[in-house]
């Protein structure tokens, strides 16, 4: 892994210098992992005029679900307590003999910042912009399969969930047990805080689980997912609690499911952001329901949650091939409940097979 890392340095350099710093300080954790391999808890990765170095507030611990620093860079542990790495960083970048630096503006407090400009008032600090998060949105083969360990982990712990007893549980019981259940099976821990919504509170978008028991006639949705080396993936399904599906049940959840299907279609290298967006809105738009959908149908996933490129009415750019997304569409009625379908798929050439699915627990609507 030493020479995928130097080759992500080396790019970002080359944007670096075609921009006019010789030198670059990434500060954003989830940025310096894909530069470094790992993100001590307030390290910084310089990329200096004459060396690379990862400089953290103490040597980093071996912990093997928090990756591990590139053994081709240099690590620099300040020497003391309350020290701040981004600061210390700026004065070695000045002493290499940089004349500016480009830093991760969107990331830094205007108090970092200051400090930065104090210890090193010489050198002219410009914007590094969102260049690391561009370079992430493409993803070699092995970030890939991270995504999909991870994806298995996620389907195995909803599927095992689905065999258990769920009428009279709470949302909040049922959130836990799934996260327990992606550690148990070898996730770094969840992806984002798993989502339970039951009755009234299924299909709703970032549900925070509470204590509403399950009932029978129930809507239940669930979103998780799971951490694997640092990547996350996200599912997200509904099914219906202990009895056949009420008519409106069907029919709501039958025009979710076309619209998740029309949006995993439109994936391709090449499709315009919106107008996957525009396939997944349009057979819900038509049957009324515009008012009732989330903002954006799908996102980018990898070292975050929440990656580039977005799925949404007004993205711009389009698809590459080798970026996951997310496509989850769904309808939340308030007072009655919703539905809520969510996949991770890469999106790949028709003469690959297309779209890959990596999230593959059944899209059928149970009764459970």
């Amino acid at each position: 892994m030493s020479q995928v890392y130097a080759a992500r340095r080396t790019r970002l350099r080359e944007r670096c210098n075609a921009g006019g710093s010789a030198a670059a300080l990434v500060s954003r954790p989830a940025n310096v992992r894909y530069l470094a391999g790992a993100a001590p808890h307030g390290a910084v990765l310089l990329l200096g005029k004459t060396e690379d170095l990862l400089v953290c507030s103490v040597p980093p611990e071996d912990r093997p679900t928090e990756g591990r620093p590139d053994d081709s860079l240099p690590v620099r542990a300040l020497p003391g307590p309350g020290g701040d790495p981004a600061v210390a960083a700026t004065g070695l970048a000045a002493a290499q003999g940089a004349e500016s630096l480009a830093t991760e503006d969107h990331h830094l407090t205007v108090v970092r910042h200051r400090a930065m400009r104090s210890v090193a008032p010489r050198l002219r600090l410009t914007d590094l912009g969102q260049a690391v998060e561009q370079l992430r949105v493409v993803k070699d083969e092995e970030e890939i399969s991270c995504l999909r360990i991870g994806a298995e982990i996620a389907d195995q712990a909803l599927g095992e969930l689905l065999e258990s007893i769920l009428v009279g549980r709470t949302e909040r019981h049922l959130a836990l047990e799934l996260e327990r259940r992606l550690v148990d099976h070898g996730a770094d821990g969840p992806a984002f805080p798993t989502s339970v919504g039951t009755g009234p509170n299924s299909g709703r978008r970032g549900h925070r689980p509470t204590d509403r028991r399950v009932e029978e006639g129930d809507f239940l949705s669930v979103c998780l997912g799971a951490t694997y080396r640092g990547y996350r993936c996200e599912i997200g399904r509904t099914f219906v609690i202990g009895t056949s599906p009420a008519d409106w049940q069907i029919e709501l959840y039958d025009l979710v499911f076309s619209a998740q299907r029309a949006g995993r279609e439109a994936l391709a290298p090449g499709a315009a952001c919106r107008d996957v967006d525009r396939a997944a809105r349009q057979a819900l738009d038509s049957a009324g329901y515009a008012e009732h959908l989330p903002a954006l149908t799908g996102h980018g996933v990898g070292l975050e949650i929440d990656e580039d490129p977005q799925l949404a009415p007004a993205a711009m750019g389009k698809l590459d091939a080798c970026v996951p997304v997310t496509v989850e569409p769904g309808v939340h009625l308030p007072g009655r409940g919703g539905v809520r379908i969510d996949d991770t798929l890469v999106v790949r050439p028709e003469a690959d097979g297309g779209p890959e699915l990596l999230t593959i627990t059944t899209k059928e609507l149970l009764a459970l």
